[in-house]
């Protein structure tokens, strides 16, 4: 099982889990245990899931002041999945460098092309793209640079 494949099932369960909470406001201790014995956590990398739900929750005010501008209507009316799906994006955006933004930005389609509305997955992409630009700025400018090996510029 690779490290890759983990962090991707724990992201699958964490929006899951997130999911849960947003709809119950069950505790998140709470919501961990009943994955814990009610899913198949297996091959899941269960701390990234632990460290998405109880972090994405802990951070959720700072998470959702970073969401909200860029939303095109009330955080209310938006999809309760793609809610869930953004919330832990931008987490991975804050407080996760070690994640390439280009990741958490494919990563954040995957999982609204599996968990949401027809083309939801457009509407979160649109917003984890635009703030992975203003979260992640160096990063996102270093990567659109031409690379040295580049084509020659034309005299």
């Amino acid at each position: 099982m690779s490290r890759t494949r983990a962090r991707r099932l724990a992201r699958k369960r964490a929006v899951q889990a997130l999911y849960s909470w947003d709809l119950s406001q069950v505790n998140p201790d709470d919501i961990e245990q009943q994955f814990l014995l009610d899913q198949n956590m297996k091959d899941v990398d269960l701390s990234y899931f632990r460290e998405l739900l109880h972090e994405v929750t802990g951070h959720l005010d700072e998470i959702d002041q970073h969401i909200t501008p860029k939303l095109d209507r009330p955080f209310k009316e938006v999809d309760p999945v793609e809610c869930a799906v953004m919330r832990l994006a931008v987490y991975e955006l804050l407080y996760r460098p070690d994640v390439p933004y280009r990741v958490v930005i494919n990563e954040a389609i995957e999982l609204a092309k599996i968990f949401g509305a027809e083309d939801g997955f457009k509407y979160v992409n649109s917003i984890v793209d635009n703030l992975a630009k203003e979260l992640r700025t160096p990063e996102v400018n270093a990567a659109r640079r031409p690379s040295s090996k580049s084509t020659p510029k034309k005299p």
